[in-house]
């Protein structure tokens, strides 16, 4: 991954993102620290594939060990 300084990337924003539209990550340092990433979007999911995602996710999650349904989404946000 190649980093690039704040100041350099406000001057080549189209740039960046078009490398990264191509498939390259841009790290963006302000003060010599990670601050951000550039990425490319992944690929687009379809309706039904978005549906199979929430199912295979809630075949994994034991629900009998949560009384309420609160302690399901507390669980969900770890």
């Amino acid at each position: 991954m190649k980093t690039i300084g704040l100041f350099e990337a406000k001057q080549k924003l189209s740039e960046l993102v078009e490398r990264a539209s191509e498939g390259e990550q841009i790290g963006i340092t302000r003060r010599g620290k990670l601050a951000a990433m550039i990425v490319p979007v992944g690929p687009k999911k379809n309706l039904d594939e978005v549906w199979a995602d929430i199912e295979d996710i809630r075949k994994r999650v034991d629900r009998s060990k949560f009384s309420t349904i609160k302690e399901l989404i507390e669980e969900g946000r770890r």
